[in-house]
């Protein structure tokens, strides 16, 4: 018996990926399809954002899922529909571009006046970082993306390595670009900081502190507020109203010695209290300390970790615990790649809303639970579990 077209539905979250953008990607990468396969296109493209939604389950479990649910297709059909060589060839004719190109179309920040926690005065704030993620153990995967070394060897899998940006206040990580393991995030950060929004405040560690990346990410018209490392040459060339200096970098040593091609910052150095002995250095961009006092800028900077806790959500919250991306040659894995930032972003869209309309910060909602309710394809508007975050206290130095 034939099996005709399927419908995928991603629930709530198919909203935020309208089917009329999807059709337009596909057409510009050539990849249309024909409307008689048992997996168009189209259907397929939301498919791999439910795969990122369950990421921790296999893709003919998640198409078995999805299909069921929706009593699309007859029980004696399903494993003519999903079985796992008609999955790959299925994600194989589409390739990866068509999904990255969906992420970096609909993927931004999302924060408006109303969103609580997402703003500093006039500035969305916002971080970069990078990390890693696992990736299924083949040969065809190591080679393309490399595997870190160990104690004793190699580590027990390959790896990809990405940066990304992050809108603070909504937890939506947009930019993203990935890469080698033994690509440095520095170089992937050149591509990432482009799409810096110019309303942002851009907070980043010291790692990834230098005079081109600084100058690239200050083109798109943001500001920055970047720690940097003890050894960096530094003037104070003129201490502020609030504590802080103005001071210069450059792109060289010798470019310093003849004070060429030098760029303002400003310099605020703080100590934690109480009994800190380590001096911490930020420099920003926004050089009048009436626009940002130096101890309002100090306490702002610890929100930067908050990216850590999103990487989190994607890591072992979205992806699962120990689980490795699962596809088994490296544009499947750029496919999986892609399809779990797109779901990660659903989520957030979603809890956005739901923050908007209770007057509350979309980060005092829990991520786990909203994805739980999101995979039984309930409401969202359910009761979730705050959490607090702490003012340090700082002296400038």
């Amino acid at each position: 018996m034939g099996v005709g077209p399927v419908g995928v539905s991603l629930g709530a979250l198919t909203k935020f990926f309208p089917q009329h953008q999807i059709e337009e990607i596909l057409r510009a990468n050539k990849r249309e399809g024909e409307r008689r396969r048992k997996l168009p296109p189209p259907e397929l493209m939301y498919y791999l954002i439910a795969l990122g939604t369950h990421a921790s389950e296999g893709c003919r479990a998640v198409l078995r899922r999805v299909l069921l649910r929706k009593g699309s297709v007859a029980d004696e059909t399903l494993d003519l529909m999903s079985s796992d060589s008609a999955i790959s060839q299925a994600r194989s004719r589409l390739g990866w571009k068509p999904i990255r190109d969906l992420y970096q179309s609909v993927v931004r920040p999302i924060a408006t006046w109303a969103t609580i926690g997402a703003w500093y005065r006039r500035w969305r704030l916002v971080t970069l970082d990078g990390s890693t993620l696992d990736v299924a153990d083949t040969g065809k995967n190591e080679r393309a993306f490399g595997r870190p070394g160990a104690p004793r060897g190699k580590a027990a899998f390959p790896q990809i390595r990405w940066a990304t940006l992050l809108e603070n206040g909504t937890h939506v990580l947009f930019g993203a670009e990935m890469g080698r393991f033994d690509t440095g995030e520095t170089t992937l950060a050149k591509k990432v900081v482009s799409r810096l929004p110019a309303d942002a405040l851009c907070m980043a560690d010291r790692n990834f502190f230098s005079y081109v990346l600084w100058n690239a990410a200050l083109a798109t018209g943001a500001d920055l507020l970047w720690r940097v490392k003890s050894e960096l040459i530094l003037p104070k060339l003129r201490r502020l109203s609030d504590g802080s200096y103005l001071s210069k970098i450059y792109p060289s040593s010798r470019h310093r010695e003849k004070d060429a091609k030098g760029v303002w910052v400003r310099l605020i150095e703080y100590r934690l209290e109480p009994g800190g002995t380590e001096v911490y250095r930020l420099l920003c961009s926004i050089l009048d300390p009436k626009k940002a006092p130096g101890v309002q800028l100090a306490n702002l900077y610890p929100k930067r970790w908050t990216i850590e806790t999103v990487l989190g959500e994607v890591k072992t919250r979205l992806r699962g615990a120990r689980v490795v991306l699962r596809s088994k040659v490296p544009d499947l894995v750029r496919q999986d790649f892609y399809g779990l930032l797109l779901a990660h972003f659903g989520v957030r869209a979603l809890m956005h809303e739901a923050a908007l309309e209770e007057k509350i910060e979309p980060t005092d909602l829990s991520f786990l639970h909203a994805v739980r309710t999101i995979a039984r394809y309930l409401p969202l508007y359910v009761s979730f579990f705050p959490s607090k975050q702490e003012t340090v206290a700082i002296t400038l130095v």
